[in-house]
């Protein structure tokens, strides 16, 4: 166990400040995540260095398609989410039980995580699977370790940390994705248990303080994705920055959402056609095969720049950031 960043004492009970539900846990309980507990009045972490799931990824898959493309990213999760969203496609690990997971973690200290990135040809080392907040104290020493030895750092996030931990963050963080998962609290009170403004919040925030975003949004037949709701997620993303990428994904019935059909190529479709028109300037179509949904269009001219199939790169004609056509900058780190 590691003792948690980011709380306070107040009699027996300690308060968590490392997300925006801010749990007042009592002695011998543990908050919303599941994975932080108080420990007889301090609040410890129950998954630091325990790795539940790694993989070497196209930091497309992040998905990132601004950042660093063509290269890898070496992926880490432990257990443990803040959200209890019904349609989770990684609820084996975010809903996990800390007990049971430690027969399932490998014990890595941030210098290994780092060693290992490099060694598997990485340039960046992404914090995901689950909502790597959770795992705050390992992802910010792994962040720093990163950082000694030239990666890059990645969180793919709900967006739903506390200001203070965003703002620890930013020093050490070079991109993030951010989940827009619908524009109403409804849905994110009755699908995810959270509440919308704070994930908004983050959003500007980061992009304020010149950490690459972008913003991923699943589609849900039904639930999000109605020609206003999608509109008024585009309004927002371009009164922050219309450059921020979108990628508009299609949902697959899984976990405690069985019940609603896949999302259609032509609902994803109609939805890129909604962004580009309110000015977003990069909108992605996922989790289908769309050639030119996947890849980077020149919004001077039209140009296809980077050739997407799935989350391979299948050709790059950018130089020096630009579109070779019309050299008009394209946002991104490249």
């Amino acid at each position: 166990m590691k003792e948690a960043l980011l709380y306070q004492h107040d009699g027996s009970e300690v308060i968590c400040g490392l997300c925006m539900h801010q749990c007042r846990i009592k002695p011998g309980r543990r908050g919303i995540c599941g994975v932080r507990e108080n420990s007889d009045g301090t609040l410890v972490s129950l998954v630091y260095g325990r790795i539940s799931a790694e993989q070497i990824d196209p930091v497309e898959k992040k998905p990132l398609f601004h950042f660093l493309p063509s290269t890898l990213t070496y992926s880490i999760s432990t257990i443990g989410c803040n959200f209890r969203c019904l349609h989770c496609q990684n609820h084996h690990l975010s809903q996990a039980d800390s007990a049971e997971s430690r027969w399932n973690s490998v014990l890595r200290s941030p210098e290994e995580v780092a060693r290992t990135a490099l060694s598997g040809g990485c340039r960046s080392i992404s914090y995901t699977y689950v909502e790597p907040t959770v795992f705050f104290e390992f992802a910010y020493d792994c962040c720093l370790a990163a950082n000694e030895v030239n990666l890059k750092n990645i969180f793919v996030s709900n967006g739903y940390m506390s200001r203070q931990a965003a703002g620890m963050l930013v020093p050490v963080l070079d991109a993030i994705n951010i989940d827009i998962k619908s524009f109403t609290d409804d849905f994110y009170k009755n699908i995810c248990g959270a509440r919308l403004s704070h994930v908004l919040d983050n959003v500007r925030f980061f992009r304020e303080q010149d950490v690459w975003v972008e913003v991923t949004t699943l589609l849900i037949p039904g639930l999000n994705d109605s020609d206003d709701e999608i509109r008024a997620i585009a309004d927002f993303i371009v009164d922050v920055d219309p450059h921020i990428p979108w990628h508009i994904s299609g949902f697959r019935p899984t976990y405690r959402m069985l019940d609603r059909p896949p999302t259609s190529p032509a609902q994803l479709q109609r939805a890129r056609e909604i962004g580009i028109a309110a000015g977003v300037k990069y909108v992605y179509i996922g989790n289908v095969h769309d050639g030119r949904g996947e890849s980077t269009i020149c919004p001077g001219c039209g140009n296809t720049v980077i050739d997407r199939r799935g989350f391979m790169v299948a050709g790059n004609s950018m130089t020096g950031g630009s579109c070779p056509s019309c050299k008009t900058k394209i946002a991104g780190v490249w």
